[in-house]
């Protein structure tokens, strides 16, 4: 008996391992195909910080569509200032941004130890001088103040805006790295207010002119044709300043994201910019 009872009890231990086993299996293949299955959704799914206008404007209406066409979901998280959307994608909560251009980019990485590059140029905004109190530039009175950017790359834009339309110099040699330290010459004594960039607009009935970016301005509900004076298209600034979608060191060879740069470049986009500001944003691709 106790022979027979040890060949049944070794034959059940069996079958009651092989059950287990086989649980484990199947358990072990349906974790895998779920995982599988996350990890394919999660990279069929962009995440993009910008600007409202026009960043999120070009990404919504104009990018989207393309990216779906190929089985991607686009989801564009807005900022209004020059500064979340660099953090959150170095920090990994987004896959990229698409606000700034590259001087501020090459700024920001300098002064803040990011790890942030560019993947695709897509516009430049002419940045332009607007005024509530003056209809023009020759009516800016002798110590008069002026509203710029308070950011290294924009204020140097400002004055090098101010320079072209003979309100100041501005020495050469600093050229985009430009301050109100570097001015040469000031005829007119203007007083400079550097304030955030977002919230020049805000500032106009307090000052004689602003010099505000091209996206703040049309979040404003201005156009160029409404700026007493506008970056040539041919300046420097428009070489220097294009707008770029950035990602962090490491990701640009994702396949989501060579996605996400060829629709920021394609012709939809182009079209949409075109039709859509009037100059106020130009494309260069």
């Amino acid at each position: 008996m106790a022979s027979v009872f040890s060949k049944k009890s070794l034959a059940a231990l069996v079958a009651c391992l092989l059950c287990a086993l086989l649980a484990v299996v199947a358990l072990s293949g349906c974790s895998s195909d779920s995982s599988s299955s996350e990890e394919s959704s999660e990279d069929k799914t962009i995440t993009v910080a910008a600007s409202p206008t026009p960043h999120a404007e070009i990404l919504n209406n104009a990018v989207k569509p393309i990216l779906e066409e190929q089985g991607y979901t686009l989801e564009v998280k807005e900022f209004t200032d020059y500064v979340q959307p660099n953090t959150v994608t170095e920090a990994g909560e987004v896959d990229a941004n698409y606000f700034q251009h590259r001087p501020y980019l090459e700024n920001f990485n300098a002064e803040q130890g990011t790890h942030l590059v560019e993947v695709a140029g897509v516009h430049f905004e002419p940045m332009g001088i607007f005024s509530s109190n003056v209809q023009s530039l020759d009516e800016i009175e002798d110590g008069a103040t002026v509203a710029v950017p308070n950011d290294a790359t924009n204020e140097a834009r400002a004055l090098l805006l101010l320079e072209q339309e003979g309100l100041i110099e501005v020495d050469d040699e600093a050229g985009i790295n430009a301050t109100i330290n570097d001015i040469t010459s000031n005829p007119k004594n203007l007083q400079f207010s550097e304030l955030e960039a977002a919230n020049l607009p805000n500032v106009l009935q307090d000052v004689a002119i602003a010099v505000i970016n091209g996206n703040y301005a049309l979040a404003a509900d201005f156009t160029m044709d409404d700026a007493l004076a506008v970056e040539a298209n041919d300046s420097l600034a428009a070489e220097t300043y294009t707008n770029v979608v950035v990602v962090k060191d490491g990701n640009q060879d994702s396949e989501k994201i060579k996605a996400l740069a060829a629709a920021c470049n394609s012709d939809e986009v182009r079209d949409y910019i075109n039709d859509n500001y009037q100059g106020s944003v130009v494309p260069v691709f």
